[in-house]
């Protein structure tokens, strides 16, 4: 049975910053099975330690040397539940260094970035790979996850012991933020144990530091990122991040395969943080006592009749809030029949200017700073729309929530958003789910509002069919999970026969 190992920094339960963690804690127990056998590898951060999950440790101890120190390491390890109980989880394999890995935050203090994180991710990168060939078991398929994996592809293709050792391993590396990058200057690069000799522009060096994604980029076997859109994004200069002369030139194996929700977290007819569950065919019941309890617990005007929009995430420039706030405090200065529900944290101007608009007007600006899992789930389920105005969306969570939460989706066409909603405007009623910002600005987005809204109360039949229409489609890790084994499966009769499947 083919074997795939998981490389990543992040998997729920056992750390997690952002979305990467959703992925990586769901795919490989999807994918495991009677085709294919699968192992999770990270760092085994302090945060595991709360996770829930039970530790061991092993027989298994290395060192690696990083400059002029000799660095030991040892293996814990543990398992993830597979899902819905269909198989016996995933096997997970940490690297337990104290040094680089047990401190307060996976990647930096809030707000900041660690130093020697150029360093924490070599010494992580080449103590997978030793770890791997110690263990003995022969991998199929590297499957890396962002640029703290990055480096593996090539420094398998650079170091004869483990070119021997996983001579028949495919490489894949998956981007799930283009505009992360690990660009570092060059003094860390030596020990990587590459060489110098391709310390060049047209292959590791990048702007006369190291850059651990465009070194994976040009060494991985195949690519992928996290929606079709999105992966035809990153090949043009707006989206490319400086990249996109690479991804252009190796576009050919690009993939773009939408990411799934753990639809045994987010389920309207199971989910325990709701006051009342629901399905497609008593939303209508469910939402209205959702939305009275989202209004008690957040301070507004207790009345299921009033549209209420809801946003939870990053306060960032990134997720449109430079078009979200003037909406917001035009609707609320002009007392808009319409409530807001607003959990996150994140930019400190966007903070105050919402906590200004929620002290002037708290009957219609809900404000949560912070993140709370159980008023997430209590936002979608009361709202009636959902905003997701981002400038960029690699792929996107929350609209795939809010579609099966029945909460409509108001989203820019762009990445991951453009592939999972269906505009009203530019479709027929029988498949639209969400509506589109035809132009990006506040303006824009206040006119897409106004559409949504206008739909709400003037043509209900079609709302509800809408409505319903994003509660029974799947989105589920299942799907996903067929398209990343269709990829596999390529990657493996490329070992077998030496050449391409056709149809890629």
């Amino acid at each position: 049975m083919p074997h795939i190992v998981y490389l990543t920094t992040e998997a729920v339960p056992l750390a997690k910053t952002g979305g990467l963690a959703d992925v990586c804690g769901s795919l490989p127990g999807h994918v495991r099975g009677p085709r294919y056998e699968t192992t999770l590898m990270m760092p085994a951060f302090s945060q595991i330690y709360q996770s829930g999950c039970e530790i061991e440790t092993t027989d298994w101890s290395f060192a690696i040397q990083m400059g002029e120190d000799l660095v030991g390491a040892r293996l814990l390890e543990t398992r993830l539940p597979g899902p819905d109980h269909l198989n016996d989880g995933v096997p997970v394999l940490m690297i337990d260094q104290p040094r680089y890995f047990s401190r307060d935050g996976l990647y930096g203090p809030p707000g900041g970035a660690y130093p020697d994180n150029a360093e924490r991710f070599i010494f992580f990168c080449r103590a997978a790979l030793m770890a791997l060939e110690q263990i003995g078991k022969p991998v199929d398929i590297l499957h890396c996850n962002d640029w703290q994996t990055a480096l593996i592809p090539a420094l398998i293709q650079s170091d004869p012991k483990a070119m021997q050792f996983f001579k028949n391993t495919k490489t894949i590396l998956t981007i799930h933020n283009l505009a992360y990058q690990g660009h570092f200057d060059s003094q860390p690069f030596p020990m990587t144990g590459l060489s110098w000799d391709d310390f060049t522009p047209e292959k590791f060096e990048y702007y006369g530091g190291f850059n651990f994604l465009k070194t994976g980029l040009l060494t991985a076997d195949a690519i992928t990122t996290v929606s079709p859109t999105y992966a035809k994004e990153i090949c043009t200069p707006e989206f490319g991040c400086g990249l996109d002369s690479i991804l252009r030139a190796r576009q050919s194996v690009l993939t773009g395969i939408i990411n799934g929700i753990d639809t045994t977290i987010w389920n309207t007819q199971t989910d325990p943080f709701l006051a009342a569950r629901y399905g497609p065919d008593d939303f209508a019941i469910g939402k209205a006592i959702g939305k009275t309890t989202v209004q008690r617990e957040l301070g507004l005007v207790e009345n299921p009749e009033i549209p209420m929009i809801g946003l939870v995430g990053r306060l960032a420039e990134q997720k449109g809030w430079d078009l979200i706030l003037p909406v917001i405090s035009d609707h609320v200065t002009q007392n808009r029949p319409v409530q807001w529900a607003v959990l996150g944290s994140g930019s400190p101007d966007y903070q105050r200017e919402l906590e200004r608009l929620a002290a002037d007007y708290p009957d219609r600006l809900g404000l949560r700073i912070g993140f709370s899992e159980a008023l997430a789930h209590r936002i979608e389920a009361a709202s009636d729309l959902f905003l997701m105005p981002s400038h960029y969306e690699p792929c996107g969570l929350n609209q795939l929530y809010s579609l099966a939460y029945g909460a409509v989706p108001i989203v820019t066409p762009t990445g991951g958003l453009a592939d999972t909603v269906v505009d009203f405007q530019n479709t027929t009623v029988d498949t639209a789910t969400g509506f589109f910002l035809t132009d990006r600005t506040p303006k824009g987005l206040s006119d897409a509002i106004g559409r949504a809204l206008h739909t709400r109360y003037h043509d209900r039949s079609d709302w509800h069919k809408m409505v319903v229409r994003g509660m029974t489609q799947d989105w589920s890790w299942k799907q996903s999970a067929l398209r990343y084994q269709e990829l596999y499966d390529e990657l493996l009769a490329i070992n077998l026969t030496g050449t391409a499947k056709s149809g890629r």
